[in-house]
C-alpha cells in the first residue's frame, strides 16, 4: 500500500505552476525591454555565449528539483508489514449535501466551507471506526466507502463542491438510499448516518427511504447548515459575483429548513442540531449517544508498519537544485 505519511505537504505542489508563470513573465518583461532596441532574436545572438537551450535546462532543472523536494517533505511509503487487526466499532456514514444552496454565505465563510470544516472534525473524533463519505445534490454519489483510511476520506471531504454532482437540487431521499446500500449486510444496530445539510428537499422518495431506514436499524442524525432567515446564492457569471435567479430574474434566496431535517432524526432515533452551535458543542453529545450503541468485532487485514522513501526525492531534488546553480547560463566559446 503507497502513502503520503504528510499528504497537506502536497499542496505547496502549487508553487509549480506559480513558478513557471513567474519565468514566463520574466522572459516576457525581457523581450519587452529588448523590442525596444531591435529584434530580441537578433540581439541574443550577438550576446557572447548565450544559448537559449541552456536556459531552458536549467529552468527545467529548478523545477524538477522543487517538485522532488515537495514530494519527499511529503514522505511518500510503501506498507512493508501487513497484519490481521480485530477492532470493536460501528459504521458511520456521513452524507454531505453539496447542492449550490450550501454556497449561501448566511453563515460564514459558507454553507459548504463550515460543512466540510464540521465533517473533517467528525473524521477525527470517530476515528477507531468504520467511515464513509457520501455528497449528494440532485443525485447521491459514493465517494468513499466504509473505510479506515481517514486521511483518504479527509482528502475528498476537502475536494467536495457542487461541481461534483451531475443535477442540481437536494435529494435527501437518494442520500438516505445510497447510505442503506453501502452498510453491509451483516451490520444489523451498528450503522449511523449523519446527514449535513440545508434541508432544502426535492426528492418525492424521501419518506419511503426514511421507512426503510428505520427497518434496517439506521441512526440517523442531522446536522443544519445556514439560518432560518437564509441568504442569496451567489454565483458568477463571466467573471463577475451575481446571485442565483428564477425563471423572471428575481434572487433566490435560500433558508434552512430545520423542520425536515428535525422530523429525518426524530423519526430514526436520532436528534438534530444546528452547525452554528459550534463543532466543539456538536461532537460531544454525537459521541455520547453512539457511543450507547452496541459495537461488533470486524478483522482486517492492514499495513501496520511503513517504508519511508523520502530521503531519496530529497537528494535527488537537492541535486537538481544545486546543478541549475552550478550550470553557467552562457556557453563558453573560444576566440577561432
Amino acid at each position: 500500500m503507497f502513502r503520503f505519511e504528510h499528504p497537506d505537504y502536497l499542496y505547496f505542489l502549487a508553487l509549480i505552476p506559480i513558478a513557471i508563470l513567474v519565468i514566463w513573465l520574466g522572459n516576457r518583461i525581457r523581450k519587452n525591454q529588448m523590442s525596444q532596441f531591435g529584434n530580441p532574436e537578433l540581439l541574443e545572438s550577438l550576446v557572447n555565449g548565450f544559448s537559449r537551450k541552456r536556459k531552458h535546462s536549467k529552468n527545467i532543472l529548478f523545477l524538477s528539483g522543487l517538485f522532488l523536494l515537495i514530494i519527499g517533505w511529503a514522505n511518500p511509503q510503501w506498507g512493508a508489514k501487513k497484519e490481521k487487526v480485530k477492532s470493536e466499532g460501528i459504521d458511520l456514514m456521513i452524507a454531505l449535501d453539496i447542492s449550490q444552496s450550501m454556497l449561501a454565505e448566511d453563515i460564514a465563510p459558507s454553507r459548504l466551507e463550515r460543512a466540510k470544516r464540521f465533517t473533517e472534525n467528525l473524521i477525527d473524533a470517530f476515528k477507531g471506526n468504520r467511515i464513509g463519505f457520501i455528497v449528494f445534490a440532485g443525485n447521491a454519489y459514493l465517494q468513499v466507502p466504509l473505510t479506515n483510511d481517514y486521511a483518504a476520506a479527509t482528502l475528498f471531504v476537502r475536494a467536495a463542491n457542487p461541481n461534483l454532482a451531475g443535477t442540481q437540487g437536494t435529494a435527501l431521499g437518494s442520500a438516505m438510499e445510497l447510505a442503506q446500500n453501502a452498510f453491509p449486510p451483516e451490520s444489523q444496530q451498528q450503522k449511523v448516518l449523519i446527514i449535513i445539510s440545508d434541508g432544502e428537499n426535492h426528492d418525492d422518495a424521501l419518506q419511503e427511504q426514511l421507512e426503510s431506514a428505520k427497518q434496517n436499524g439506521i441512526l440517523i442524525f442531522t446536522i443544519g447548515v445556514g439560518t432560518p432567515e437564509g441568504d442569496m446564492i451567489p454565483m458568477y457569471v463571466n467573471g463577475r459575483r451575481d446571485f442565483k435567479r428564477d425563471e423572471s430574474g428575481n434572487p433566490v434566496k435560500s433558508a434552512l429548513d430545520q423542520e425536515m431535517l428535525k422530523n429525518i432524526a426524530d423519526q430514526t432515533g436520532g436528534f438534530y442540531a444546528n452547525i452554528v452551535a459550534g463543532e466543539d458543542k456538536l461532537i460531544g453529545p454525537l459521541q455520547s449517544r453512539i457511543a450507547k450503541i452496541e459495537k461488533r468485532s470486524f478483522e482486517q487485514r492492514s499495513f501496520t508498519e511503513f517504508e519511508s522513501y523520502y530521503q531519496y526525492f530529497i537528494f535527488i531534488g537537492l541535486f537538481l537544485l544545486l546543478a541549475d546553480f552550478w550550470m553557467p547560463q552562457n556557453i563558453e566559446r573560444k576566440d577561432v
